[in-house]
């Protein structure tokens, strides 16, 4: 007997046609007019334009297990696309149309994988537990509330009745592994005009190397050693003597301070360590380092009132001091004031900050990581992918495709979008990405209503979409015309649209090495092929892969209905 589980149900949940075992493996055609790869035509990037859950299904044979991050904007289910549904119809054909998508998403992801889902509150509530459901509450790592709106406008005409709502939610998820999360800082205000020093002859990794090693609860006299070796060449000045001999303008002042807070310092009380200070003094070092009662290392000025009781000679960082880290509560990114604009397109309802996708990349992602977004709208996640060098995937099945992220992209990079993140991460231009379609679905029916094969599929485009439904990676050999696919162990499938003769079975299965086998999809063949050699198997096209999943699907938009095309009972027989 099955243990029942705890789970959400909803009207249609069970529909067969949304089962992602069901639904049609596409190939993508890339549209050479609309890519941009001039820069480097060998570009991961990708934009695809077509229904989503099409477009996922497409792109699992080649990346599956290998997206780092996934964002996604879904629709927020307002009401406006579903005025014709009383609510629970509503609330199950918005659950139906994102477990599919998001049992996809899964399994694109690396194993060390997170997902960042963005929603407000008329799903949180559900979308949480089908993701629960999905990936495991386990693996459920926060749940972050962001600051979307400001507390203007329309919302506030009705704060006497209820809460203006300026809030939304983002489910953050991995996949299986723990994933490592670059803690987050941002400033905390004003400047602190107590930090009015400056450290002059070290670079950041260096100091940085420092301030891990000064971090440790029990440090030692290598380590203390160590860190005065670092420190020999290190000089202290006041900003004041800086900027005057660096030159620097007053006007440029206050920003040159916050981006070098990892060396602007001021000294402290040292009471505590005033003693061993003493004896730890490197002559000729402006700086030097103790250990102290507890094992902790610290930095302390060496010329100090060795008279005064408590001497301010302890050096602390301002980078430590003035930053944050927000937690799960973001407060602090900028939702108004020209963000509709950014990026160069108009997109005044829903676009999203390029400060906020930058936050969750510069958190759980490296240099080069995959990045997918299936909900791309304006093309704000791309966009901040391509400027911090992430590779990434953008799906949209609108027409926002060509009229928001194509052109977005386009002026990221010849350097003209210099908005959003561009001046953090110095962005000046560059990169490329390249633009696909989804092909047509590859079984139609004719004027008959009998089920024959799209004429777009040509011999290429038939065999990748042939390699597609019955799960063979598209890999041509180059010496055996009969290799258009690779399966599992020495498995290969061979696509034909020529009559399959016993001479040509006969020379394949001369050819055929120890331990291989074979599957030859032709449109016909003669009677008796088939019985000609056991390691060969023959499946007629189209019949062979009339029930492997729905076609004849342009887009799965609403959830509750019948299936487009009815089930085709064909005999796979030699007529």
């Amino acid at each position: 007997m099955n243990k029942p589980k705890l789970e959400l149900t909803w009207i249609g949940k069970n529909n067969p046609e949304y089962d992602i075992a069901n639904i049609e493996p596409r190939i993508l055609e890339e549209n050479p007019k609309l890519s941009n790869c001039a820069n480097d035509p060998n570009t991961e990037n990708m934009i695809i334009h077509g229904d989503n859950l099409l477009a996922l299904k497409a792109l699992l044979p080649e990346y599956e297990g290998r997206v780092k991050c996934i964002y996604i904007d879904p629709p927020y289910n307002t009401g406006n696309a579903f005025e014709h549904y009383d609510d629970s119809v509503e609330h199950s054909t918005w659950l139906s149309l994102m477990r599919p998508r998001l049992e996809l998403l899964k399994m694109l992801l690396r194993d060390d994988g997170v997902i960042f889902a963005q929603i407000d509150d008329n799903e949180m509530a559900y979308l949480t537990i089908i993701m629960d459901d999905i990936f495991g509450r386990e693996n459920r790592i926060n749940i972050i509330c962001v600051k979307m709106s400001e507390a203007t406008g329309v919302k506030m005409s009705h704060a006497d009745k209820r809460f203006p709502k300026l809030k939304e939610f983002i489910l953050f998820y991995k996949k299986d592994v723990s994933p490592e999360i670059k803690p987050v800082k941002i400033r905390s205000g004003k400047w602190n005009n107590e930090y009015k020093e400056i450290l002059c002859g070290i670079d950041k990794n260096t100091l940085n190397e420092i301030k891990l090693l000064m971090d440790e609860n029990k440090s030692n006299a290598i380590n203390l050693s160590k860190v005065n070796s670092f420190l020999k060449d290190t000089k202290i000045k006041t900003l004041a003597k800086y900027f005057k001999e660096e030159n620097v303008a007053e006007s440029e002042q206050d920003s040159f301070k916050w981006n070098n807070s990892w060396r602007i310092i001021q000294a402290v009380g040292a009471g505590s360590i005033k003693e061993r200070a003493k004896q730890a003094v490197i002559e000729g070092q402006d700086i030097s380092v103790v250990l102290s009662a507890r094992n902790k290392l610290y930095l302390f000025k060496s010329e100090f009132d060795n008279y005064s009781k408590d001497p301010r000679i302890r050096i602390i960082f301002a980078d430590k001091y003035l930053e944050y880290n927000p937690g799960d509560f973001w407060t602090d990114i900028k939702t108004s004031g020209g963000i509709g604009q950014e990026g160069g397109v108009f997109f005044p309802q829903g676009k999203k900050p390029e400060a906020l996708i930058y936050r969750i990349l510069n958190s759980t992602t490296r240099q080069n990581d995959l990045v997918l977004d299936s909900f791309l709208g304006s093309g704000t996640t791309a966009a901040v992918a391509h400027k911090m060098g992430r590779k990434y995937i953008g799906l949209e099945m609108g027409e926002h495709a060509y009229t928001h992220c194509k052109v977005r992209l386009d002026k990221v990079i010849d350097g003209t979008d210099q908005g959003g993140i561009s001046k953090t991460v110095e962005w000046k231009g560059g990169g490329a990405y390249k633009f696909y379609e989804l092909a047509p679905s590859f079984i139609v029916k004719d004027e008959f209503g009998n089920p024959v094969i799209d004429g777009f599929y040509n011999d290429t485009k038939l065999i990748k979409a042939m390699c597609k439904l019955m799960n063979f990676t598209y890999k041509p050999s180059q010496t055996e015309y009969w290799k258009h696919g690779v399966g599992q162990g020495k498995n290969y499938l061979y696509v034909t649209t020529q009559l399959l003769t016993s001479a040509m079975i006969q020379q394949i299965a001369g050819h055929l090495a120890e331990g291989e086998s074979l599957i030859i999809s032709p449109k016909k063949y003669e009677p008796g092929a088939d019985k000609i050699d056991s390691r060969i198997t023959i499946k007629k096209i189209p019949q062979s892969v009339l029930k492997a999943c729905h076609f004849g699907k342009k887009e799965y938009l609403l959830p509750i209905k019948e299936s487009a095309l009815e089930e085709i009972e064909i005999e796979e027989d030699n007529d």
